[in-house]
């Protein structure tokens, strides 16, 4: 699965750590979440989804 994670934390300025904080995981599950490594269940893809304000489908789309 694709995501748009890495850019929207760019745009925001935040380092990984901060968005772990923010979606209350470890900076290791960013990373994994960033570089495609691990994608996320579906409580976790929500919470992505509001700290952004965006819908789940504007940040993850489905390896084409």
């Amino acid at each position: 699965m694709k995501n748009k994670l890495k850019e929207l934390r760019a745009e925001r300025r935040w380092t990984q750590a901060d968005l772990a904080r923010e979606l209350d995981v470890s900076r290791q599950t960013v990373n994994a979440l960033e570089s495609g490594r691990y994608d996320p269940s579906l409580p976790l893809a929500f919470t992505i989804a509001k700290v952004f304000d965006l819908r789940i489908e504007d940040i993850f789309s489905p390896d084409e």
